[in-house]
């Protein structure tokens, strides 16, 4: 290679042009070796392979993907036994970051705790906060943290992901980290800084547990292996573009006081306080019980009637709150005969809203509702399980899909096996307890067996506790959103919960707690009313 001896020739000065071309007349011995003054000139070898260093401290999906990368550049790679003999590092930060992994802080769901500072956290795992309880982390997550957090105190316990949940559970109150994209329902997200991975608009260049993971080396060949890495490293383990956040309600009922309200206070104001918790939401669910009447009488406070009806333009408050999905199993909706519940039907369907469990007649009420959003594939059935008979639908008349018909549930158990993750809604009897009634609670259960993912009281005016069964999510009520019940402080106090969704799994869900002011208006609590309220209702549910 005429070119490379050339220029080291010309480095050294200690030979000439002719020295680097053939000779003429090649002598028959051994051809002697270019001399310098610092001996026989030696060509350079050719690189045969690209010795690859593997940070121990990446992610252990992302140290997979760097040891099946075969060649950079058309050259072999080789496994490098240290960073200092390699010639391309795959590594935390790195001078060309290639991805960014994101970590959660979380609590088990029965949980009061709301969030911490970086700082807090940084205390707890060094070990400045000796007495503020274990900080658990997952065996292979144990190097990622440690790289972002430093050297471990001993309050931080590293154990295998085999029962990880239920060993932090029996360890409460206890704090975990995770990345992302191991998050599942029986984890709280907590806030850190403010700032949760739950949230599609969070930054992860302003999150304090982001970590950066890139590539060092020569830049052309830092560029070959990051195109190398590409099919098997994803830019992240947290993608805005996979999450899906539904919020499911319970009782809506615009009609006797809070109708009044609404008449005297304006339209939207039942959500002058919580409506962005709803309008927020990529989908966002109403159990309305109440149909719309042309001819429904002004609203009276003071009506001791249980028939119900309410003014059409009321339906105002629901596209207000951004409404895209309505339930149907109220025992309401047919107070004011079929044709203002067909007229409510014809409303929803004007303004684009879906409706399921109820219907013009049984067939269109046993029809689920399928959607689908960034990836995400959700489908909702409910049904109407106390009557009366005359509020459930019939071959050929209006109203809730009743839930002594088996097909209810024989439809989730065809929609899991479309690849659908089924959200189901039970009209049962009231009660004024927290817990679910013994009937209630075998139904519920019965319909997580059936294929569900997530089952909802819709029934309830006190909230009810929660159920984690068979893989599935129960709620067994989260109260009233919208209704004029004042007359108890369990009536008064609501959930709005908030489903995550991520790439096609139940990841998550929020509780956001509210208390009803004023016949009609829901209002977050207070810190010191949601952490009663949450004790009483963990307790409840056996926590």
């Amino acid at each position: 290679m005429i070119a490379p001896l050339l220029v080291l020739a010309l480095l050294t000065g200690g030979c000439a042009l002719a020295d680097l071309l053939p000779a003429s007349n090649p002598a028959p011995a051994s051809p002697p070796a270019s001399a310098t003054a610092f001996g026989p000139l030696q060509a350079t070898p050719t690189p045969e392979v690209v010795r690859l260093w593997t940070d121990p401290a990446l992610p252990l999906d992302l140290q997979d993907a760097v040891q099946a990368v075969e060649t950079v550049d058309g050259l072999p790679a080789v496994a490098a036994g240290s960073a200092e003999a390699a010639d391309l590092r795959a590594e935390v930060g790195g001078e060309v970051e290639v991805s960014r992994w994101v970590y959660a802080l979380v609590a088990p769901f029965a949980s009061w705790e709301e969030g911490l500072s970086l700082a807090e956290i940084q205390a707890r795992w060094s070990g400045e906060l000796s007495d503020a309880g274990p900080l658990f982390v997952r065996t292979e997550d144990l190097q990622p943290l440690k790289a972002m957090l430093g050297p471990p105190g001993a309050s931080v316990l590293a154990i295998s992901s085999d029962q990880f949940v239920d060993q932090v559970w029996t360890a409460r109150p206890a704090l975990a980290l995770l990345p992302f994209d191991s998050l599942e329902p029986r984890w709280k997200v907590l806030s850190v800084d403010g700032m949760t991975p739950l949230d599609p608009a969070m930054d992860p260049g302003a999150y304090p547990l982001t970590l950066s993971l890139g590539v060092s080396g020569p830049p052309e060949s830092v560029a070959a292996l990051a195109q190398a890495l590409a099919p098997n490293w994803p830019a992240s383990n947290r993608d805005p573009s996979r999450l899906t956040r539904l919020v499911m309600t319970g009782v809506t009922a615009l009609t006797r006081a809070t109708a009044w309200r609404m008449a005297g206070k304006g339209i939207t104001y039942p959500a002058r306080d919580i409506g962005d918790w709803l309008r927020t939401a990529d989908i966002t669910h109403i159990s309305n019980e109440v149909s719309f009447a042309a001819d429904c009488p002004p609203p009276n406070p003071g009506s001791d009637t249980l028939r119900f009806c309410s003014a059409p333009e009321n339906i105002g408050l629901l596209e207000d709150i951004g409404t895209d999905l309505v339930e149907l199993t109220g025992n309401h909706n047919l107070d004011w005969g079929p044709a203002a519940f067909l007229n409510s039907l014809d409303m929803y369907r004007q303004r684009g809203w879906s409706y399921f469990a109820g219907g013009q007649d049984l067939t269109e009420a046993l029809r689920p509702v399928r959607l689908e959003h960034n990836g995400n594939r959700l489908a909702f059935i409910g049904c109407n399980a106390p009557g009366p008979g005359y509020a459930q639908a019939k071959d050929n008349a209006p109203g809730a899909a009743p839930c002594y018909d088996e097909r209810v549930l024989e439809v989730v158990a065809d929609l899991r096996a479309e690849g659908y993750l089924p959200i189901f809604t039970y009209q049962w009897a009231e009660s004024d307890r927290s817990s679910p009634l013994p009937l209630q609670e075998e139904a519920f259960r019965n319909a997580i067996d059936a294929g569900a993912q997530i089952v909802s009281g819709s029934q309830a005016h006190q909230p009810q506790g929660f159920e984690f069964y068979n893989e599935g999510f129960i709620h067994y009520g989260p109260g009233n959103l919208f209704f004029d019940q004042m007359d108890r402080i369990q009536n008064r106090e609501m959930f709005v919960d908030r489903h995550v969704f991520y790439d096609g799994r139940h990841i998550s869900t929020e509780l956001l707690t509210g208390l009803i002011e004023d016949y009609s208006r829901p209002r977050p609590m207070t810190a010191e009313e949601r952490l009663d309220f949450l004790r009483r209702m963990f307790a409840a549910s056996g926590w």
